[in-house]
């Protein structure tokens, strides 16, 4: 039992993604299960957030207000955020080519302007990076990806009924509360409630596992929009290769520029780290719905890269003991 505990806990995100897939088709191809359904999209809408929020308020009780501050770092990854998308964007609205690319560069495009993801700062904090850097830097490109998309994304698909206001606060709307609250209530309990706010200190790991239990239902979703979709298999794997390249050059990019201030987990996790759940919302709003396969994949993609991260730091842990 023991080893069974250890191993859990060791591969909780590959465990994780496995275990979302399988409640997929279990759910899909047992018919017994059928009834069922109803109830289980129920909870599966109620759970999520409240599995979101419970990890924040946990990885945020460890957050001082006064560390919450613009850095250098930021600022270029903002930059890089900003210019890659205008740059797909440009070669969309200017260069005529067949629909089966521009599918694949839509989905490159939000994959890049997809803003950090929520809970960033639970893997940050597992890795040993910087939560406040990283929480910083997720309101920074949440704020930039409402500005941007709006703006952008029309230019590529055009859409008469979607004004920039109402698109604006639709994904304010979609990523601040849930990002924010759990601040909020953090830094009050931390004031008013000490007890409580040292009790939720004590048990922060906690923040990682129910991290686990969202990402099985994100990847039960995800493998649900790949195989309900109806296009032409080859073409999904060019948009999810777009997703895997996207991924590795953010990762990438976030570790060398954040490593230069001395800061390259929550540079890599800030940039690399996607919310991937409203990029998928984009895709479907603002462009082919197709594209939407390349945020989709970046789920498998990013949770790889993390899980051997974090392979490596216990590796590295145990070779110091």
């Amino acid at each position: 039992m023991g080893a069974l505990i250890r191993f859990l806990k060791n591969w909780t995100l590959p465990v994780a993604m496995v275990a979302g897939t399988l409640a997929y088709f279990l759910f899909a191809k047992v018919s017994v299960l059928a009834p069922a359904k109803p109830f289980i999209n129920g909870l599966v809408a109620i759970l999520t957030p409240l599995l979101i929020f419970a990890q924040l308020l946990l990885t945020f009780c460890k957050v001082e207000v006064g560390e919450l501050k613009p850095k250098a770092w930021h600022v270029w990854l903002l930059l890089f955020q900003t210019v890659s998308c205008l740059a797909i964007a440009a070669l969309l609205v200017f260069c005529p080519m067949d629909e089966l690319y521009r599918e694949v560069f839509e989905g490159a495009m939000v994959c890049l302007i997809c803003p950090t993801a929520t809970a960033a700062a639970v893997i940050t904090g597992k890795l040993g990076g910087s939560a406040a850097s990283l929480t910083t830097y997720t309101l920074a490109s949440n704020l930039l990806a409402a500005i941007a998309v709006p703006l952008v994304f029309p230019l590529v698909e055009p859409h008469a009924d979607i004004t920039f206001w109402l698109a604006f606060l639709k994904i304010l709307s979609k990523v601040f509360p849930l990002l924010l609250c759990p601040f909020l209530l953090a830094w009050l309990l931390r004031i008013w409630v000490p007890k409580v706010h040292h009790w939720l200190l004590e048990r922060h790991d906690a923040a990682f596992y129910l991290w686990g239990v969202a990402l099985a239902i994100v990847s039960g979703q995800t493998v649900r929009s790949l195989v309900n979709s109806t296009a032409p298999g080859y073409v999904e794997i060019l948009i999810a290769l777009a997703g895997l390249v996207t991924c590795c050059l953010q990762f990438y990019l976030g570790k060398r520029i954040g490593g230069h201030y001395k800061e390259r987990i929550s540079g890599g996790q800030a940039l690399g780290q996607k919310n991937t759940v409203l990029a998928i919302w984009m895709a479907y709003t603002y462009l082919n719905p197709l594209s939407s396969v390349g945020p989709g994949s970046y789920v498998l993609w990013q949770n790889i890269i993390n899980s051997w991260q974090l392979w490596k730091k216990r590796k590295k842990e145990a070779a110091a003991e």
